[in-house]
């Protein structure tokens, strides 16, 4: 099941609402770097891709901020970052 955007905040306790604001916070950005860089892809006019790539690149900056901050809030999310990090390393060598 897709996550419900906006969530109904009231269903899911005090202790769960900022890193569920976080995380839809980090879905909305990635949806906006997803949409620039397509949108950049489809242009030809070299002046509107640059502009649209330099929004991209400003959202994914913000994708990084959300997740810094969720990281500080969520230690098993950290946890599982990092297991992700590790397995990828094992199952590439690099």
């Amino acid at each position: 099941m897709l996550s419900q955007i906006p969530v109904n905040l009231a269903k899911i306790g005090k202790k769960w609402t900022d890193m569920e604001i976080l995380r839809v916070g980090i879905i909305a950005e990635l949806d906006a770097v997803n949409l620039y860089e397509q949108l950049a892809a489809a242009t030809e006019n070299e002046d509107l891709k640059k502009v649209l790539l330099e929004i991209a690149k400003e959202e994914k900056t913000h994708v990084g901020e959300f997740q810094a901050l969720l990281l500080k809030m969520d230690k098993q999310q950290l946890e599982e970052l990092k297991n992700g990090a590790k397995e990828v390393e094992e199952l590439t060598g690099k």
